[in-house]
């Protein structure tokens, strides 16, 4: 047994622990961080980066399949899923390699093994005691699942839909929020049925609206099959395939089912109860600066109620890093923080949806305007449609952006910005948008909500 001493102990190194050690490296801190498995948590290894390396190559097979009506004759000859995965996990060693090397590189102690928080102040790794002036619990998440449906055999997560060495033909998947749409997106694309399982009215239920029923016609018309409004009943599985039943007697049969109802805070048999840590169904309660009910002891990324997205966390280990060295961080409340789901189409938004805008401020005082991007040169180029919704208070700042369409998540940015900053529709009119690009339509939109339409009527 030995003891070692910090300032700062991270239990945990995803998003939002390694945000934390690098910041607080930064800041002049010794660090430790423990990690039970690989330093980059869900998101590099089994989340983000995989996932959207899997799109990619998604994205590359339509393209393929669709080349001749841009003039370039190509022949679509399959899916390789061996050379898919090859092709991501590569992308993934190079990640986690050059992480490796910045949490060295910033003299960053990284423990191997599961931590258990035993005071305020300590953190047993096996027969090891990990002491820090503050700790900050970042142990991320895990794949939910339903009361009573079990994972295994046909039933997977997306951990064990990402491992798949081959292509199903037929894939139910039960949730039609960000993880369900990317895969039946993917698996569309490479040539699978997919049908959708959602128990509430819309797919991507989170987003506004009238951008879900955007994107529901934009599945349709891709041929992803879905239903919405009823509950899952039950599953059974034989060597041939699964029948998926729901409550109002429909049954769904496929090869799989992709069990993708969200993610559930790692929190359970950590200690953190036991030292004192208020937690809340598996959540760690804090107040808005990120600090748990026990002084000195903060939590970050999927463990803290709210959004569960790798960038969220990957900025509140940020925060709590500058919170303990006393520079004051701005809080960015969740509302203000980007979402893009990376399906095709793409769906982003950052700020209130019309409905919670109108909930909040009263219908009569807010406008919304929605622009199409069918009058935008590069999204007619690249061949997509979608839209740019702006949501203003009358007389007063964007409070909500909203997008439909490809490659719209690399709009979300100024975004981000004009909803951050508070900016009125007439500040961002009177800025320039380069041509021909996407970023247009953003332009275009607050032109409008700002009096003077010029590709609108």
């Amino acid at each position: 047994m030995s003891d070692q001493n910090f300032d700062l102990v991270v239990l945990g190194g995803g998003s939002g622990g390694y945000a934390a050690a690098l910041r607080a490296s930064q800041l002049g801190f010794s660090v430790a961080m423990i990690e039970k498995d690989k330093v980059g948590g869900t998101c590099l290894h089994r989340g983000c980066i995989p996932t959207k390396a899997l799109l990619h190559s998604a994205e590359v097979a339509d393209v393929s399949r669709e080349s001749a009506k841009y003039g370039v004759n190509t022949t679509f000859e399959g899916i390789d899923i061996a050379a898919v995965t090859a092709y991501r996990e590569g992308i993934v060693a190079s990640k986690f390699k050059g992480l490796e090397g910045l949490v060295k590189a910033r003299k960053i102690t990284t423990i191997a093994g599961e931590g258990r928080l035993t005071s305020p102040t300590t953190v047993q790794v096996g027969g090891d005691t990990i002491t820090g002036k503050k700790i900050v619990l970042a142990t991320g998440s895990y794949s939910r699942t339903l009361p009573g449906l079990e994972i295994g055999g046909r039933v997977i997560t997306s951990e064990h839909a990402l491992a798949l060495d081959f292509i199903p033909k037929k894939v139910v998947i039960l949730g039609g929020g960000v993880i369900g749409v990317e895969f039946a997106s993917v698996w569309k694309s490479f040539g699978v049925d997919v049908t959708i399982i959602e128990a509430l009215p819309h797919l991507v239920p989170n987003e506004d609206e009238a951008i879900s029923k955007q994107f529901e016609r934009a599945f349709r018309k891709r041929g992803i099959a879905f239903n919405l409004g009823t509950r899952f009943s039950g599953v059974t599985q034989d060597d041939n395939g699964v029948v998926v039943s729901l409550e109002d007697g429909k049954t769904f049969d496929g090869d799989l089912l992709l069990v993708a109802v969200g993610r559930g805070p790692a929190t359970q048999g950590l200690g953190f109860e036991e030292a004192g840590v208020t937690v809340d169904r598996g959540f760690v309660i804090t107040n808005d600066r990120l600090e748990t009910s026990v002084p000195g002891v903060y939590a970050v990324g999927d463990i803290v109620p709210g959004l569960q997205l790798a960038h969220r966390g990957f900025q509140q280990g940020i925060f709590v890093a500058e919170e303990i060295a006393g520079l004051n961080p701005q809080v960015v409340e969740d509302v203000n923080i980007p979402k893009v789901t990376y399906s095709d189409p793409e769906v982003a938004s950052v700020g209130l949806t019309e409905a919670k805008a109108a909930e909040k401020y009263g219908a009569d005082k807010i406008t919304a305007y929605d622009y199409s991007l069918a009058g935008n040169g590069k999204s007619h180029i690249i061949g997509t449609t979608g839209s740019v919704k702006v949501v203003r208070v009358n007389d007063g700042p964007v409070i909500g952006i909203h997008m439909i369409g490809a490659r719209v998540g690399e709009l979300i940015g100024e975004g981000q910005l004009i909803v951050n900053w508070e900016a009125y529709p007439e500040d961002v009119a009177s800025l320039v948008h380069a041509h021909p690009t996407q970023n247009e339509a953003l332009g275009e939109a607050h032109l409008a909500l700002a009096g003077k339409p010029l590709h609108a009527i």
